[in-house]
């Protein structure tokens, strides 16, 4: 396979000669590259040349070629003031997939987003009081759009679009809500993304369906967090919530102010529990905090962590990380690290 690079700038005409175990790499590149009117395309194109780069590709004709586009088309952008197209891209660029609502029998309706494509697939929760419309799971599918691979995200019963009443739900509500994605709606082993809460979800759905998961990724993994955080209170004021029946978590992610949970869904919380004793998980596991997080300390993904039996654990604490780990950067990290774990899976396989 011979390709000749005349496209970009003032590079100068090349003939390389490309053998045909690289030429699937090289092809995959190309692809990502004439996506790059679409969000997500850069950030493919760059994350296979860093998986490139770091294996027996990292000699290879096909790296060199990929390389060559990259720094053509930043020049080329650089030279016409053009923003080449990344996850942050305006929603009106977008091609997002569209929302659909699963039936279940005797329950309130799931709405979900979905891409159809190859596996593992990759499967997104949000976290307490979020959404899947939030910036993580919108990157999240740009880049899975953009490799090829099979993407959900959803509501949680009472949550964004789907049915249901907020003030009703329980942990083990939104479980069963995992649960019924992984079973209905996805065909697989699925990586599990899970957000805050999301994290402490995919906990318990690795336990329940170990079968039907490939990986987790925790981003801020809050498991056990409002039962703990809530006996951390002083007893005089926990004997007032308690009194009251309610409550009232102040957040910055909403516009009353507080989160309002109830003395029901604490006590039922308690159930959900997983930090007292070993985690019979033993799939990958990755769990990306920030040190500034100021609603869920990043000791819980230590503490997960520590308590997982998997033996490929890994932690990563961002300095200057938030709690939403939603700036440029933070998003980046997500991506790569889910990357490597599809990088490693299919290799497995």
């Amino acid at each position: 396979m011979t390709l000749k690079n005349k496209a970009f700038g003032k590079m100068e005409p090349v003939g390389c000669k490309v053998s045909q175990a690289e030429a699937p790499l090289l092809l995959q590149g190309l692809l990502c590259i004439s996506a790059l009117v679409r969000p997500g395309g850069l950030v493919a194109l760059k994350v296979l040349l860093s998986r490139c780069l770091r294996s027996e590709w990292q000699n290879s004709m096909a790296a060199v070629v990929l390389r060559g586009y990259i720094r053509g088309l930043c020049q080329m952008a650089n030279k016409q003031k053009v923003t080449l197209c990344s996850s942050s891209c305006s929603e009106g660029v977008r091609h997002k997939s569209s929302v659909q609502y699963a039936a279940r029998q005797d329950l309130p309706k799931l709405a979900y987003q979905k891409v159809k494509g190859k596996s593992p697939g990759v499967v997104f929760l949000p976290g307490f009081g979020s959404s899947m419309a939030g910036q993580k799971a919108e990157a999240l599918e740009e880049f899975c759009k953009s490799l090829g691979h099979s993407y959900l995200r959803f509501d949680y019963t009472g949550c964004g679009a789907s049915e249901g009443q907020w003030a009703e739900a329980t942990i083990s509500t939104w479980k069963k809500d995992v649960l019924f994605v992984l079973d209905e709606l996805v065909e697989g082993p699925q990586i599990l993304v899970g957000s805050s809460m999301g994290g402490w979800l995919m906990l318990l759905a690795a336990l329940a369906r170990p079968e039907k998961t490939a990986a987790l990724v925790g981003i801020a993994t809050a498991a056990d967090h409002f039962v703990t955080a809530f006996k951390g209170l002083p007893l005089e004021l926990r004997k007032e919530m308690e009194e009251k029946g309610e409550w009232t978590l102040p957040t910055k992610y909403n516009e009353e102010g507080v989160y309002r949970i109830s003395m029901d869904f604490l006590k039922e919380a308690e159930n959900h529990c997983v930090l007292q004793g070993p985690i019979p998980v033993t799939c990958p596991v990755r769990l990306i905090h920030g040190l500034k997080d100021q609603d869920v300390p990043w000791h819980i993904s230590m503490q997960v962590a520590e308590r997982v039996l998997s033996t490929d654990v890994d932690v990563i604490l961002r300095k200057h990380g938030q709690h939403r780990m939603s700036e440029k950067e933070d998003i980046k990290l997500m991506v790569y690290t889910i990357d490597d774990l599809i990088d490693k899976l299919t290799t497995l396989v």
